[in-house]
């Protein structure tokens, strides 16, 4: 990043955990290496043990505060109080850039931005949706609701960053073509991420990595892996590492070949498997399959989101987020996993559009455009 005044970067966001919480914790890093001072607000009632051991990591390296607010994803009456509290914060720590990730961070962000300037202070408002609210069907009344309420909230909006392509494609869609500021600026790796794992001698076939919902197709990978094992002809095993509220049915679900494990650095969780499995129904650009990339492990991906930017549009990695198409992709790519890496994006291609400096100094950039128009 240029070396240029020193700001006062605060970011807002929910839940401290998966891809949002992976990418501020980068961005913080590469602020703060770079002059900047820096805070965070999230939400105090989720994370667990491992999310509670990268926040504690983080309060020491935060010279405007690590504070912890009761934040619900689903809008209800504690909002007020939650907002009342996130306000007084925020005020206190003067930033100079207010950046919400998410839908409940974005709204944070930009609601009291815009009352901080009503206040006299000069603060620059930034969004970055990470999906978040672009995942709703504008057919639905929710949907339609949630789309007016973001086209609206563009007028206190400095700045969208979108972190792919397709979550841009799909807010000018959905919500229109932002009639403020916007970027597009791809997450990406420090180069110590680009190490190989070294799979363990006793590593499963196959690993699912990630937030334990719905959302990021747990069940179809469970569901893969039966109609895979019947294909082979032979017992899959699997690793399923993560936590959230499915986890209990997720369980029940699975047979004795699948071993459950808390959430745990990506890195560690790659030496435990030989092939990484991203079955999500939806994504913006998903860290994980980035960082699998990075390790040189072997990945299947649905279809979705940006996750086709990262892998190429052609990419026989590339699956629909449905067990039938799963199955038959897990049970190909094991039976030759050597040849299957070989079709995958090489570390040299990766590093060109996924480095963390390219992604800080771009939206250093973009802060002090904002600050300056």
């Amino acid at each position: 990043m240029e070396d240029k005044r020193s700001l006062r970067i605060v970011h807002c966001f929910r839940a401290p955990v998966g891809g949002i919480f992976r990418h501020v914790r980068d961005l913080i890093d590469a602020q703060i290496k770079a002059g900047h001072k820096v805070g965070v607000i999230c939400d105090s009632s989720t994370g667990g043990e491992f999310a509670e051991a990268l926040l504690a990591d983080l309060r020491g390296k935060l010279q405007l505060g690590l504070e912890r607010i009761a934040m619900q994803r689903q809008i209800g009456p504690g909002d007020v109080l939650a907002a009342i509290r996130t306000y007084n914060i925020i005020r206190k720590q003067q930033p100079d850039i207010l950046h919400g990730h998410g839908a409940k961070g974005g709204t944070y962000a930009r609601v009291f931005g815009s009352w901080l300037r009503l206040s006299g202070f000069r603060v620059a408002r930034f969004y970055s949706p990470h999906g978040g609210s672009l995942h709703y069907d504008p057919a639905s009344l929710e949907g339609r609701v949630i789309f007016r309420v973001e086209r609206t909230m563009e007028k206190m909006t400095d700045r969208i960053i979108f972190v792919s392509g397709f979550e841009q494609n799909v807010y000018a869609k959905k919500v229109g073509v932002p009639r403020c500021g916007f970027a597009l600026i791809y997450n990406g790796l420090a180069d110590s991420e680009f190490d190989p794992a070294i799979t363990r001698g006793d590593a499963a076939d196959f690993l699912f990595i990630g937030e334990m919902r719905v959302l990021k197709g747990p069940d179809i990978f469970i569901a893969a892996l039966e109609k895979a094992s019947a294909i082979t002809g032979r017992k899959l095993t699997a690793v399923m590492v993560g936590d959230g509220k499915d986890r209990p049915a997720l369980t029940r679900q699975a047979d004795s070949g699948t071993r459950f494990l808390m959430p745990m650095k990506a890195h560690e969780a790659f030496r435990l498997a030989r092939v990484v499995v991203i079955p999500s129904r939806a994504e913006a650009l998903p860290y994980i399959v980035i960082e699998a990339l990075a390790a040189g492990m072997p990945i299947i991906a649905s279809r979705v989101g940006g996750i086709p930017e990262i892998l190429g549009d052609a990419s026989p990695a590339l699956v629909m987020p449905e067990a039938n198409d799963l199955a038959s992709k897990m049970a190909a790519v094991i039976d030759d996993i050597a040849a299957f890496k070989q079709t995958l994006p090489t570390l040299e291609v990766l590093k060109l559009k996924f480095s963390v400096e390219a992604m800080a100094a771009q939206l250093e950039a973009e802060y002090f455009a904002a600050l300056d128009s």
